[in-house]
């Protein structure tokens, strides 16, 4: 296993992910509002569930999918941050450890990310919650 030096980055990764969850909370919130106005016009018996599964499918994309894709999120790529494996292989995320990164994001965020910068800053290679299950780190 290759030995990579991390550093917290407290400031820039809260930035990463205010800057990811703006994004999500905007295209969620415009897409819900025209979907569901179209769906009450049409349809008298509208899902419930509509706006949730909406939300779901565009964290999925925002976060994993970009993650995934271009080898960081939006607020990563911005503030100059990549998580990769632990291992220190220089790859893109798979599907799978991107989204164990990103499942565990309530938890880091709980009390406005007080937990996230809690786990970071006590781990020795600087992980947070989601990156401890998926066994990645982020480097500059």
């Amino acid at each position: 296993m290759t030995y990579i030096d991390t550093k917290p980055y407290i400031g820039r990764r809260i930035a990463a992910g205010v800057i990811d969850y703006t994004i999500i909370y905007a295209f969620t919130s415009v897409i819900s509002l025209l979907l569901l106005a179209n769906f009450r016009q049409s349809i008298p018996y509208i899902l419930e569930e509509a706006p949730i599964i909406i939300l779901v499918i565009v964290w999925l994309l925002i976060t994993v999918g970009i993650e995934i894709s271009v080898g960081a999120t939006i607020g990563n790529l911005i503030l100059g941050l990549k998580a990769i494996p632990m291992n220190g292989q220089y790859r893109k995320l798979t599907f799978i450890e991107s989204l164990k990164r990103h499942i565990m994001d309530p938890v880091d965020m709980i009390f406005f990310g007080l937990v996230g910068v809690i786990v970071i800053k006590n781990t020795e290679k600087n992980q947070r919650i989601g990156d401890l299950w998926a066994k990645t780190i982020v480097i500059k």
